[in-house]
């Protein structure tokens, strides 16, 4: 989809929030309406007619829900990456660097089953240190990474450099 498309006519942008200096994209609007909600499903399938997934990894919190219904359209299985301490046990984790301080993710260390084909999604690709952390624990678990999708993109903020060497997508693109 192009930069100009009705997915980006759907997102708020809301200045200075949280922080200020920060324009914060609200999916929300998007998520609401039932045609392009739909539409942003379908566009996230289109890309991968004919692949085989066996299943998609969703990033805590609105990476679940583009994940969700994506798996279900794409019949495959469904895995979430939580923020620490949300998931019981067994699990293996993963931090990464925050720009004042770290995070920690966690996933189920028998979600992904080695060799198994994975598409790992999120809402919004910034800087990249999220999905990469999500990357590293696919990784760890032996599955193998096909793409890595998001909504939306922050060009401006390079977050591509962090994910090297892996398909990328992206619906909506800032620059």
């Amino acid at each position: 989809m192009k930069n100009n498309n009705p997915l980006k006519l759907k997102i708020m942008e809301i200045p200075d929030w949280p922080k200020p200096g920060i324009n914060f994209k609200d999916i929300s609007p998007l998520l609401g309406d039932k045609k392009s909600f739909s539409a942003m499903i379908n566009e996230f399938a289109k890309l991968h007619s004919g692949q085989k997934i066996d299943k998609i990894v969703g990033i805590d919190a609105r990476g679940f829900l583009l994940a969700a219904a994506l798996a279900y359209k794409l019949k495959t299985g469904l895995v979430l990456i939580r923020k620490k301490g949300k998931l019981p046990p067994k699990t293996i984790s993963e931090e990464y660097a925050l720009e004042y301080g770290s995070n920690t993710i966690e996933m189920h260390e028998d979600s992904i089953l080695p060799g198994e084909k994975i598409l790992v999604i999120d809402d919004v690709l910034a800087t990249g240190g999220t999905m990469k952390a999500s990357v590293n624990m696919v990784k760890k678990l032996k599955g193998k990474i096909i793409g890595i999708d998001f909504l939306i993109e922050l060009e401006y903020l390079k977050g591509k450099k962090a994910l090297k060497g892996y398909k990328i997508n992206s619906l909506v693109k800032y620059g």
